[in-house]
Formats: structure tokens, sequence, C-alpha cells
């Protein structure tokens, strides 16, 4: 085994979805560095891996600080396995600072390939795969949220998002708000038991999901539909505006449309004033 630093891709439900080629990395490793060392040690025991490696904790908020301990650990010789609590580590992680120092510094980096959240989803999703955005965690702050959302709007492919259970509702609400009524999936636990794929618009899954799911989640949301001509647009909104308030009439021809609703809204009022 080369010396250096390993990417080892860990199960993400499934113990089957470990690879050799990974459980022989860490059954060789002299160091193990990973987000949690309770849940690395409980992984290696449930897949009968005997090591003797030192185990570190490195994640996002001792990063800076253990990254020089790791890279002089590779100067002397050592071969340390890198692994998030579950998937492909830089995934979601800080590890890719860590790989930016080991390749400034001439340290081999070798990935382990293996098992992830974000492409089965893609695969379970039914919306486009030819092109996609991982976009990954979202802020856990209404404002951040939406500005991080307005910010991936255009991107032209289906975009990829990691939440937490507890607030799949109010970031589901978060992008009907700034992307429209798009065409989007909610995966969960993928590979496990109770893996499960709600799909349809994101008006529609806001209200499959009132109740709090459990299980890690992945939302999939398709890319921007081309934009109406603006007559189009103008007439859908006159004749709403001809019976609705100008909220009311947004709210209708957003949802009818799939356009950002403050899109829509700055347009109603537009016509609105016209009059």
């Amino acid at each position: 085994m080369e010396k250096g630093l390993y990417l080892v891709s860990t199960p993400i439900g499934n113990l089957n979805d470990m690879t050799d080629r990974a459980r022989q990395t860490l059954e060789q490793a002299t160091v193990i560095a990973c987000e949690d060392t309770r849940t690395t040690n409980k992984l290696l025991m449930l897949l009968g891996i005997s090591t003797t490696a030192k185990m570190l904790a490195y994640h996002e908020y001792n990063a800076d600080k253990m990254r020089p301990t790791l890279i002089s650990l590779l100067e002397k010789g050592e071969t340390i396995a890198l692994v998030s609590d579950a998937g492909t580590p830089l995934v979601s992680d800080p590890g890719y600072r860590l790989v930016r120092d080991c390749l400034d510094q001439g340290i081999a980096v070798f990935p382990v390939p293996g098992a992830n959240a974000l492409l089965p989803a893609l695969q379970l999703s039914g919306l486009p795969s030819d092109r996609f955005f991982f976009v990954g965690f979202l802020s856990t702050k209404k404002n951040a949220r939406q500005k991080e959302l307005q910010e991936v709007a255009a991107v032209p492919g289906t975009l990829i998002f990691y939440e937490s259970p507890h607030r799949v509702k109010e970031t589901l609400t978060d992008m009907l708000t700034i992307l429209g009524n798009r065409q989007a999936s909610v995966v969960r636990e993928i590979t496990k038991k109770f893996e499960e794929t709600k799909r349809g618009t994101l008006y529609d899954l806001i209200a499959e999901f009132a109740q709090e799911p459990k299980g890690e989640i992945v939302i999939l949301v398709d890319r921007p539909q081309p934009i109406q001509e603006k007559i189009d647009l103008n007439d859908l909104l006159k004749n709403a505006l001809s019976t609705k308030t100008v909220k009311d009439a947004a709210a209708q021809i957003a949802k009818k449309t799939g356009l950002p609703k403050k899109q829509v809204y700055q347009k109603a009022l537009e016509l609105k004033y016209e009059e």
C-alpha cells in the first residue's frame, strides 16, 4: 500500500455498500481521520474490520487546527484514511482543504470510491440527469437560505440539496417562494430499509411533508423552465387581476407557470399601476 492520503467512501445505509478496496484500506491504514471517532469505531465493528490505526477526529470545527497535524504525520510516512460519518469524503465536509494542502506539499492522494447519497437520489428522482448542481446543505437561517436559493435559481440543471428532517417543510416553502413551483423530489433513507421517494411540484411536496419525516433527506429540484413570452404573462395577470388582489393574482399565476413568485408579483404591481 502506497504512502499517502486515502479518501475512503463508507456506507450510507446498507453495509454491503462497502467495497473490498475500502475495507482493505481501513485495515492497512496507520491513521484513520474521521468526523466522529465513535461513529467510525461502531462502523468498523459492524463491518468486522480489525485495525490498529490511530483514530483522529477531523471535522468542520477542528479542521484548521488538525490539518497541520495530519500533514506532519503524512510527511513522516504515515498512511491516513479519511472517512466521513457516511458516504464520500469531501461531500459536505472540510476534506477538500486537507486534499489541497496535501497536493501543495507533494503528498499523494488516492480516491477510494463508493457510496454517496446525491447520485442515487438523482437516479430515483425522475428529474433530468444530463446536468445537475450539488448545493449541499442550505443555511439554517431563513433569510440566508433564501439568498442562497436566489444564487442558484438560474442554474440550467437539476439542483441537489441535503437537508435535516427538521427543516424539510420550511426549506420546501422557501424553494417555492424563490424558485417557483418547479417539479421536485424528496428522497429519504437511501439504501436503507425505509427508503422512500416522493415526487411532484414543490407546492405538492409541502403538503406531503406537513409532518416532520424521519431519516436523512435529499431534495432535488428541476431546472428553471423557459420563461413565457411577456405578452402571455401579461395576459394571464390581467385576467387574474380582474377578480383578484395583486397578491392573490401573483400567487395563482406563479403556481400555474412555475415562475418565481417575486417576479410575477412585481409584474402584477406594474400592471395594476398602469391601470
